[in-house]
């Protein structure tokens, strides 16, 4: 299943931190899909979230995920900037893909962003989100600033728009796409009955 996210997306958080445990309880193996919703927002004229363009949205998804966090037992706390970049985080999980520590770190990106408040568009917290993992940031951190990892990402995006994503968190099982941290478990059962 592949299991696309996006490290600004308020949604994609609870999703990613419970994703990895939930596929393996079903036997669904996992293709982390990292992308940038910058583009696919734009397209629909939007230059910026949708829940700080539209101030009541925003209000109900603030409170909606501090009711679906308390839920999972994930501590938040809102980020003092929202959205923050990801991309550099994104292109050296990109940089990644099939590596076992990639889950992990995603998740540490996730935790630094929604529950610690911590800018993740800083190399140093990135830097110290690898290092506390005991990778080599260095050699991760020049991988996920070079002008390949810069288009794989663009790549990436394309792909999801090529295959109608338009948020985050989406999954796709075979031609199904379902969107939304409370779509997780339609996708993972719809997985096992289908396309298993």
């Amino acid at each position: 299943m592949q299991f696309w996210f996006e490290f600004a997306s308020t949604y994609s958080y609870p999703a990613a931190m419970r994703i990895e445990a939930a596929a393996a309880r079903h036997g669904v193996a996992l293709d982390w899909r990292p992308f940038w919703l910058g583009p696919i927002f734009a397209e629909q004229g939007w230059n910026d979230s949708p829940f700080n363009l539209q101030p009541a949205k925003g209000r109900y998804m603030w409170r909606d995920l501090e009711r679906r966090c308390a839920g999972y037992g994930l501590p938040l706390l809102r980020p003092s900037r929202f959205p923050r970049n990801g991309r550099l985080a994104a292109r050296i999980v990109i940089g990644a893909a099939g590596e076992p520590w990639l889950p992990a770190f995603v998740r540490a990106v996730y935790h630094a962003n929604f529950a610690e408040d911590r800018n993740i568009t800083d190399r140093g917290v990135i830097v110290d989100l690898l290092e506390g993992l005991g990778l080599p940031s260095a050699a991760l951190l020049a991988s996920g600033e070079s002008e390949r990892a810069k288009e794989a990402l663009a790549a990436q995006t394309a792909q999801a728009q090529r295959l109608g994503v338009f948020g985050a968190p989406s999954f796709i099982v075979g031609d199904e796409l379902f969107w939304g941290d409370d779509r997780l478990e339609d996708a993972l059962d719809w997985h096992v009955r289908h396309a298993a």
